[in-house]
Parts: C-alpha cells; structure tokens; sequence
C-alpha cells in the first residue's frame, strides 16, 4: 500500500513524515504518472490558489478525481479542502469538487491570527485533537451526505467527510497527531481489499442549506 501526497506546492513533507512516521509508505505526487498504483491521495495545505494552477498545469486534475470515484480516499487539509469543495464561497471556480460543502478561505484572518486548538473529534476516540490553524478556511454549508467530524467552541465546522473525502481546515500533521491519517490508512487498505466492499464510487449530490 503507497499513499500519496500531492507535492507540487505547500506543507507536503510534513505529510510525508507523518505516513513514515505510522508505517506507511509514501509518494510524492506531481505529475499523472505518480499518482498510478496509489491506494490514496493526501492533499496538503499551502497557497490553494497556486496549487490550482500547477494541479491544471501538469494534468493532475482528471487522474485525481478518477482515484478518488475509484474509492480510494481522497484527505485534504487547509488548502486540500478547499480544492475538495465544490462551492468557494469568496472567489474561485471549484478545482477537485468532491465534498459537498461551500468554504470560506482565510475565515479566520491572515497569517498573524494563527492559532491552535484542542477539538473533540468523536470518530477518533475521546482525546481531542490538537489542531493548528494558519489562514484556515471554514465550513459554512454542508449537503446531505457531508458528516460533520468538528466543530470549535463556537459551533463553525472545521473537518467533514463524505464516502471516502476527508477534510480539515487544520493541520494535524504540524501538531503531531497522526489519528487522520492512521484513518486514510484503514480506508486505503479496505480499497484495497475487493473483499471489505471497498470499490463504491463517490456521487456527490449539490443542495443548499447551512452545516449541520
């Protein structure tokens, strides 16, 4: 099992340290001929605006998203989930419009308003995650098969998934925490495995309406 990371621009080695770190090997992905034989793909944060212009560039966009309906699971952070959203509430044309969800980029403010957090993520135990935020987008409306996986204190969503898309609007990778992807991982060896009903495709179904 290899799992990628996208590395044309961002925090991509932190990512690769992190899939070292928990005993899985992973690839660095820039051109289409990287992303072959890969049971996932990890989006990293960076300037999302830049990584959708190399991410055209080079071709990337059609082999990631037929990874993704192949049922390998698709996690982005920071940057990663605004390319996974189909709606950018302040600006661009979605690039990878995976997550049936609107985000607002830098709704936290610039790069001085920086912060880190504790957050219940229930779905990966009773240990809140420690989260850092840098420029981070937020989610404000979700579809109907988006699950919302955090929220801070103030009720503002910070981590969705839906079928096998993940996203945060932090960096778990900066914190040490390594539960995100230990749960691509999982998803990754069960797409792998024909025999855990791992080969479902990814539908996302648009609508309106405000995170749940």
């Amino acid at each position: 099992m290899r799992i990628g990371v996208l590395a044309v621009q961002g925090a991509f080695a932190e990512h690769m340290a992190t899939l070292d770190a928990i005993g899985v090997e992973g690839a660095e992905v820039r051109l289409p001929t990287d992303l072959e034989g890969l049971s996932g793909l990890i989006l990293p944060g960076g300037e999302s605006t830049a990584q959708r212009r190399l991410i055209h560039r080079w071709g990337l966009r059609q082999p990631i998203l037929d990874l993704a309906a192949s049922g390998a699971p698709i996690f982005g952070t920071c940057a990663g989930m605004i390319l996974l959203s189909t709606a950018i509430v302040d600006g661009d044309e979605p690039v990878l419009p995976l997550l049936d969800v609107d985000v607002r980029r830098n709704a936290f403010g610039r790069q001085l308003d920086s912060f880190e957090a504790d957050i219940a993520v229930p779905m990966l135990g009773d240990r809140p995650v420690h989260a850092v935020f840098i420029r981070a987008p937020v989610v404000e409306s979700t579809g109907p098969n988006v699950d919302v996986l955090a929220r801070l204190d103030d009720g503002r969503v910070v981590a969705v998934r839906e079928r096998n898309v993940i996203a945060t609007a932090f960096h778990p990778e900066l914190a040490g925490e390594t539960r995100f992807h230990r749960l691509v991982a999982t998803m990754a060896a069960e797409h792998d495995d024909p025999g855990e009903g791992s080969g479902r495709r990814h539908h996302p179904t648009r609508r309106t309406g405000q995170a749940r």
